[in-house]
C-alpha cells in the first residue's frame, strides 16, 4: 500500500512522523523526495516489519500501558513510535544526524531476538516525552493539548531526549549493567550503515 509506506518512509527517513498523518502531504508536496529514487525491496519489508511490531503494542490489551491520550491518538501516535524505534538505533550509536538502514535495524534486531525489547522501549520513551510535556509549565490560560503536542517538531525532540535518558539512566538501573551492554552489542552499526535525513519540512 503506497499510502503506508509513504507513512512509514517520511516517519523513518525524513524523521517527520508529525506529518505521516497528512497524506495530502506526502502525495501532493513530498512525493518527489519519498518515491522517486530507488528504493531497497529490503526496506520496504523492513520498514513494514518494524510497523507491524509497533501496531501489537497498540492493542486494546494496551501491553505498554500507554497514557490514554496517545491512545486516542491511534491515526497518529503509532508513527511516533515507529520514528521511536530509529531513534533508538541513533542514540546508542552516537549518530544524532544520521538515519539508521531499515534492513539492517531489522536483521541486527531479529539476530540478537530484541525486536519486542526494542519495540517496547521505543514506545515506552514515547510514552515519557508525552508525560514530560503534559508537566511543563503552560503559557498563561493555555492547557496542554495532546492533539497539538503530537504534530509539532518540539513533540520529536521530546521522544530523542526520552531515548537519550533511557540509555543514559539505564546502567543505574537493577540489572541494568548487563542489558546497556546486550543493548550496545546488538544495536551496534556502522557509520555507513547510515544515512542522511530526506528533506521533508
Amino acid at each position: 500500500d503506497l499510502v503506508d509506506l509513504g507513512k512509514y518512509m517520511i516517519s523513518w527517513h525524513s524523521q517527520r512522523p508529525n506529518i505521516a498523518y497528512s497524506e495530502t502531504k506526502i502525495f501532493d508536496k513530498y512525493f518527489e523526495q519519498l518515491f522517486k529514487r530507488d528504493y531497497e525491496p529490503e526496506n520496504i519489508y523492513a520498514l513494514s516489519y518494524w510497523m507491524s511490531e509497533v501496531w501489537k503494542k497498540w492493542t486494546k490489551e494496551n501491553p505498554l500501558s500507554l497514557n490514554e491520550s496517545l491512545l486516542a491518538m491511534k491515526a497518529y501516535a503509532p508513527y511516533h513510535h515507529l520514528y521511536a524505534v530509529s531513534l533508538c538505533f541513533c542514540v546508542s550509536n552516537s549518530m544524532p544526524e544520521g538515519v539508521p538502514s531499515p534492513v539492517i535495524t531489522y536483521e541486527k534486531a531479529r539476530n540478537s531476538n530484541i525486536v519486542d525489547q526494542i519495540v517496547s522501549m521505543a514506545g515506552t520513551c514515547l510514552n515519557s516525552a508525552l508525560e514530560a510535556a503534559a508537566n511543563e509549565p503552560q503559557p498563561a490560560n493555555r492547557v496542554f493539548s495532546p492533539q497539538n503536542w503530537i504534530k509539532t517538531k518540539s513533540c520529536l525532540a521530546g521522544i530523542r531526549l526520552a531515548i537519550i535518558q533511557y540509555f543514559t539512566m539505564l546502567p543505574s538501573m537493577p540489572g541494568g549493567p548487563e542489558l546497556t551492554e546486550q543493548l550496545r552489542t546488538a544495536l551496534s552499526m556502522d557509520a555507513s550503515d547510515f544515512e542522511a535525513r530526506w528533506a521533508a519540512d
